[in-house]
């Protein structure tokens, strides 16, 4: 029989689109080196007995948070798999803050964005979306995914998915990632060593890329540890326990940002050393109390951050080790105002601030923090 020659499509992008692809990918290279690397912050109270906390201020980002890097990482996924064009409509499922950079990356790029959020997400975030010229649709907790999904369908856009591809967008080997600045700000350090980073996880990207990172690196995993802390209601610590992909929560994080009603595609537990569960009323209160050692307000993500780190320095403590420990300012409290500032939303939801704040003014007289009565 005679060979025949399969014609297929010609997918290569026209000379317009093109342009505005390398345009597109110039614009976003052009904001990251107007971005000075976020600061590394130094404690060294007088409590700690010697050890150090680091934090590594994430929310002085063009747009305010952690989730910068994350979004960044995610439209040059996009773009280089053809799944972002001109004129794509970018769709995201997001309790804020990722929705936050990624609209300020779409109108960087002139692309249209819509978040999908849910229904009781802080209106300082709302704000934030809408000027950065992205709109909002709200919908229940549980529904933001399916949602999401569904709406790019309809609408032929391109739903970035934070929580499945969050942990491969970005180089978790380096390429400046927050695990490799982190360990270079360290290196002028009087001790360079760091014994423990704590971080919380909402998609786990985070999590995933200082894990790795620390494995990839010998002399990082003969010594540094990684912890990750999970809020209340969030299913990510039972699922590190037993690795059931079935658990779920009919309840939501009171910590916006972090922990999920269900395990994501996102959160890798092999690269995580150990979990700790944080209650939202000690979340809440360390940023209370870390606002008098900062002069400033933080979001509540780096709450649980600071509380799960301040367990291991009361820890060393005791045993007289002083340790290294570093964690990271996430976002700032002014998207809180109206929450965890709140004086009457608190009381709304129940949460007593009083117990956890009795125990890290203890903790900074004694050095030890004391089972809490609630």
């Amino acid at each position: 029989m005679p060979h025949t020659t399969q014609a297929y499509p010609n997918r290569s992008l026209t000379s317009a689109e093109l342009d505005w692809h390398c345009h597109a990918i110039a614009r976003i290279n052009a904001d990251y080196q107007r971005s000075a690397d976020t600061h590394l912050l130094k404690l060294q109270l007088p409590c700690f007995q010697g050890s150090t906390l680091y934090l590594k201020d994430e929310s002085i980002h063009p747009s305010g948070s952690l989730k910068h890097r994350l979004a960044r990482s995610l439209f040059l996924f996009g773009l280089a798999n053809g799944s972002i064009k001109q004129n794509t409509t970018i769709i995201e499922a997001s309790s804020g803050n990722t929705a936050i950079s990624e609209a300020y990356f779409a109108q960087l790029l002139g692309l249209p964005f819509i978040a999908v959020i849910p229904e009781k997400t802080a209106q300082e975030k709302i704000k934030k979306i809408e000027f950065y010229g992205g709109k909002t649709h709200k919908v229940p907790p549980h529904n933001i995914y399916d949602e999401a999904a569904k709406l790019a369908k309809d609408l032929k856009g391109h739903y970035m998915d934070q929580f499945t591809y969050a942990e491969r967008a970005t180089d978790w080997r380096g390429s400046n990632n927050i695990a490799e600045r982190l360990f270079e700000q360290m290196q002028l350090e009087p001790n360079p060593r760091l014994d423990w980073i704590v971080m919380s996880a909402g998609t786990g990207g985070t999590s995933a890329t200082l894990g790795r990172y620390i494995r990839y690196q010998p002399n990082l995993y003969k010594h540094t540890r990684l912890c990750v802390v999970d809020p209340e209601h969030s299913v990510y610590a039972d699922y590190f326990t037993t690795g059931k992909k079935d658990l779920s929560s009919k309840y939501s994080s009171q910590i916006e940002g972090i922990g999920q009603p269900r395990p994501q595609p996102s959160f890798i537990t092999s690269v995580i050393d150990t979990m700790l569960k944080i209650p939202d009323a000690a979340s809440i209160a360390t940023i209370h109390w870390l606002e008098s050692i900062l002069d400033r307000k933080v979001g509540g993500s780096t709450g649980t951050n600071v509380y799960g780190a301040l367990r291991y320095i009361a820890r060393a403590s005791q045993e007289s080790k002083p340790i290294n420990v570093a964690t990271v300012i996430c976002d700032p409290g002014s998207r809180y105002l109206d929450t965890f500032y709140s004086p009457d939303w608190l009381k709304s939801h129940r949460i007593d601030l009083q117990p956890y704040l009795d125990q890290l003014n203890n903790f900074e007289q004694t050095g030890q923090l004391e089972p809490v009565s609630t």
